[in-house]
């Protein structure tokens, strides 16, 4: 069985602050939680900027490079920096960042999407930041853009035209044959790294026969050119991710994509949820592979060849 990957997704668009006092906002929380999930055996580093001063998500290149060199600097992990931002941005944002940059590795949501995150409401009573709960009670009018027409400027413009590579993020079956189309066209190098998501409202919920399916069909479009991994929101984050893990694939954590570590209980760090799936995965028998392994499974350009 390969050697077995750990993504962690740092700080993202999907939660507010108020939901914990935990969440990295600013430029030395994104950096802190970055060089601890590395050291405790993230591989790959996914990366959103916030604005330090509201907590809102920001497509600022200037957020961005205050923690980008320094994560580099002090770490060898792959940095993936999102093309995904918010649904709020415009493709010209959402690129900015990454082309400025030019990094190893980028996210590409693999199709539009209802992102509906207003059931979130009602867990907050109270509210650090103005724009937080007007966010969420709009979602339910919210979609997340990515036409074709919109993956295919970024699989040039990041991938042909800067070198990187993608984490493609599937929220449904139909995300896999739009990858599948683009492969056909020559847009996508092989091998492919596809993140399966789970328990998003607006894509496929986090039952263990939506995973199965999911491998089934990637294994038949696909073959032997992909890995997959696995990411579930929320209260799913770990079941799901243990299961892929025992199924051969790979793995993401990170206050992204879970605020907890276990049933009531913040996590305090993203290192915390890295460390708890170390364990499990190694006491699964999978070897966690290191960045310089993961550049070479992932057929990475290497840092050197980054702007950052």
């Amino acid at each position: 069985m390969t050697k077995i990957l750990i993504t962690c997704a740092i700080t993202g668009s999907i939660h507010t602050p108020s939901m914990s006092p935990y969440l990295p906002i600013t430029p030395d929380e994104i950096t802190e939680h970055a060089l601890g999930a590395a050291e405790a055996g993230a591989a790959i580093l996914h990366l959103h900027a916030r604005n330090p001063k509201t907590g809102q998500p920001s497509a600022l290149k200037e957020d961005f490079m205050a923690f980008l060199p320094r994560i580099k600097q002090a770490s060898d992990a792959v940095l993936n920096i999102s093309t995904g931002g918010s649904a709020l941005m415009t493709l010209d944002d959402r690129l900015a960042a990454p082309k400025l940059a030019e990094p190893e590795m980028c996210s590409l949501n693999m199709g539009s999407l209802n992102f509906a995150l207003y059931p979130a409401v009602q867990k907050v009573s109270e509210w650090k930041f103005d724009w937080e709960k007007p966010f969420l009670e709009n979602s339910d009018d919210l979609v997340f853009k990515n036409t074709p027409r919109d993956m295919a400027r970024i699989l040039t413009e990041m991938g042909v035209d800067r070198g990187a590579r993608f984490e493609f993020e599937c929220y449904d079956i139909g995300h896999l044959y739009m990858l599948k189309h683009f492969v056909d066209r020559g847009l996508v190098q092989k091998p492919l790294f596809i993140q399966f998501v789970f328990g998003v409202l607006g894509g496929m919920g986090a039952d263990p026969e939506n995973l199965m399916h999911m491998k089934v069909i990637a294994d038949k479009l696909f073959g032997d050119d992909y890995m997959f991994s696995v990411l579930a929101a929320g209260r799913h984050q770990m079941p799901f991710i243990t299961m892929a893990a025992a199924m051969g694939g790979h793995v993401r954590v990170g206050l992204e994509d879970s605020l907890m570590i276990s049933r009531g209980t913040l996590a305090k760090t993203n290192a915390e949820q890295v460390v708890k799936i170390r364990r499990i995965v190694e006491d699964l028998g999978r070897e966690v592979a290191t960045p310089t392994e993961a550049r070479a499974m992932l057929g990475l350009k290497g840092a050197d060849r980054t702007a950052i």
